[in-house]
């Protein structure tokens, strides 16, 4: 490892180009790229998946947002079903091909070096790497369904971070690591997928499901677990020596390590316990519309203009306005008077309480 960071630093202060290091980095990764994988379609060089990166964040963040401005949010409750519906459908079908790859009962739960083979187990965890790429492409439609419908707050910082990222970390595990002890991540993410999906679905099938929704705080506790169990399982290949690449596992520890702090960071704020309303003592909270001392406490009309604090200052955007507050506010005065006559003050109220029945005339 030191000698491969010193030749680094090497070419940094060289005479070579850019282009030349890049290339020459390119052709050592080549090296350790899996041969099988030669000549598959997107897989010759990350920039294809860059491109499509780019363009996603482009869309979400600035052409979409632009396209919808004058836009009402489109109408796409079909579409909306008939896609949850697939990546369940998409997410139970990769489940079950981890199960039958290897995780089912070949691979060991501690550490699992890589098959690089031609053996049909190896060919069918490659071949489903593979899909499991074109899967988080996929999912970019997730992101520009919130655009059309004018979903802004949906596109979280959590979102667009998720979405960016996994398409090239399921690149590399084609190009580099098609199987073993990474693709628990996968397995797991699929499970928790084919739930997640199942709810989305559920809930664009309209109001009339929204009873059968009282899980998706636990749907985010298991998207928190599954990140854990991830962390876990990534350390355990450092501890045991199978051949398993160590950068790669430290890389999943570090990526499942930012997920906890994202998603209990979204867990705290969207579930977070309501406040308990404060509960005010009935005589300072008199829904009679009187206060103490027989003034009156209420936004309503006096002589049909609307009163604001018949006892504070009065304000008025034009002269009517004023003559006419001035007005109310004189007779609301004489109409304390009266209630100060007919009802005389004990500690403040009259004999307690005013009748709710007297109205003011």
């Amino acid at each position: 490892m030191t000698g491969f960071v010193k030749i680094a630093i090497d070419d940094i202060y060289s005479d070579s180009n850019w282009t030349t290091i890049i290339n020459k980095y390119w052709l050592l990764a080549e090296r350790v790229s899996d041969p099988r994988v030669q000549g598959w379609f997107l897989f010759d060089t990350p920039i294809p998946t860059l491109i499509m990166v780019l363009i996603y964040l482009g869309f979400v963040l600035v052409v979409g947002p632009m396209w919808m401005a004058n836009r009402k949010p489109f109408k796409i409750k079909g579409v909306l079903v008939s896609y949850n519906a697939a990546q369940v459908l998409l997410s139970s079908y990769m489940f079950y091909e981890h199960l039958m790859s290897g995780w089912w009962a070949d691979y060991s739960i501690s550490c699992q070096p890589v098959d690089y083979s031609n053996s049909d187990k190896a060919r069918r965890m490659l071949h489903l790497c593979w899909v499991y790429y074109f899967s988080k492409l996929s999912e970019f439609a997730d992101t520009a369904f919130f655009v059309l419908r004018k979903k802004k707050s949906q596109i979280t910082w959590l979102h667009l971070y998720h979405h960016s990222l996994t398409p090239f970390e399921a690149w590399m595990l084609v190009k580099f690591i098609a199987g073993g002890h990474g693709t628990f991540s996968n397995i797991v993410n699929n499970l928790v997928h084919v739930i997640m999906y199942g709810y989305y679905m559920l809930a664009a099938m309209g109001p009339q499901y929204q009873k059968y929704l009282w899980w998706k705080k636990h749907l985010t506790t298991m998207q928190l677990a599954q990140f854990f169990m991830v962390l876990f399982h990534s350390i355990s290949a450092l501890v045991y020596d199978c051949g398993y690449p160590k950068l790669i596992a430290s890389g999943l520890i570090l990526h499942s390590s930012i997920f906890i702090l994202l998603f209990m960071n979204f867990y705290m704020h969207a579930y977070k316990p309501e406040k308990p309303k404060q509960r005010v003592d009935s005589c300072n909270n008199n829904t009679n519309g009187f206060v103490p001392n027989g003034h009156i406490k209420t936004i309503g009309h006096a002589n049909g203009v609307r009163q604001q604090d018949l006892n504070g200052e009065i304000g008025a955007k034009t002269d009517n306005d004023k003559d006419l507050l001035q007005s109310a506010n004189g007779k609301a005065t004489e109409i304390i008077g009266e209630i100060d006559n007919r009802y005389p003050k004990q500690n403040g109220f009259a004999n307690g309480h005013i009748p709710v029945k007297e109205k003011l005339q």
